[in-house]
């Protein structure tokens, strides 16, 4: 029986893309490392800031790294945080899932201090019981370590919690904690990629993803 619910936010709740690409572009433009206006940082979307630096500047060196993400969050704190859209039937969703009353609450990579304005911006705040994210040193950045802290925090049974992400990180994440996986295949992961991290479900759309949380709910154990 799942009484309580993870969400991942970018490309799970909400589309980041234009937000975090240009955020990059102009870190990258910064660091005189400007990239091609073809080069495509979807991939970006979902790994640990940390990750995804290291692999655009093609090094291991943490100054050049943190060089880098001081950049993008000279933009994104300004501008880019703002700079994307809810899915569509993301707070009907969720309305169904509260109504049902299972506990939500959201887990992203993001930054807690850009992950909460974005939540209240599209007035979902009032679904989740509590937003959480990684530190801006990048503590709990990595998606097992982070669910492992909000389990800890809130005295979640991980046999009855579900994660709900677009991309491998949150499907492994999962498994790292023995929490159900679910991929959502409407967001930045391919079905491949899901499956492969251990999905335990995959749905194309947020309205399927009440439908599977309402059985899961009924179930015994």
């Amino acid at each position: 029986m799942i009484k309580t619910i993870l969400f991942d936010l970018d490309g799970t709740l909400i589309d980041p893309k234009v937000g975090i690409t240009t955020s990059i572009r102009y870190a990258m433009r910064k660091l005189e490392r400007p990239l091609s206006p073809q080069t495509n940082l979807d991939w970006c979307i979902g790994p640990p800031i940390q990750q995804n630096f290291a692999t655009l500047l093609q090094t291991d060196d943490p100054v050049l790294i943190e060089q880098g993400i001081a950049a993008y969050r000279e933009y994104f704190a300004e501008t880019g945080l703002l700079e994307n859209d809810l899915y569509d039937g993301v707070p009907d969703m969720l309305a169904a899932l509260n109504e049902l009353g299972l506990r939500c609450y959201v887990a992203t990579s993001k930054p807690a201090v850009y992950a909460r304005p974005i939540v209240e911006h599209f007035g979902l705040t009032g679904y989740f019981r509590q937003v959480y994210g990684s530190e801006l040193d990048g503590t709990n950045g990595n998606k097992g370590d982070l669910i492992r802290h909000v389990l800890a925090e809130e005295n979640l049974q991980p046999a009855h919690t579900l994660m709900v992400g677009d991309r491998k990180h949150d499907m492994l994440g999962a498994q790292e904690n023995g929490v159900l996986a679910l991929g959502v295949l409407y967001g930045y992961g391919s079905r491949d990629e899901l499956e492969t991290a251990g999905s335990d479900y995959v749905v194309d759309a947020p309205g399927e993803i009440g439908t599977l949380c309402r059985q899961l709910a009924s179930m015994r154990g």
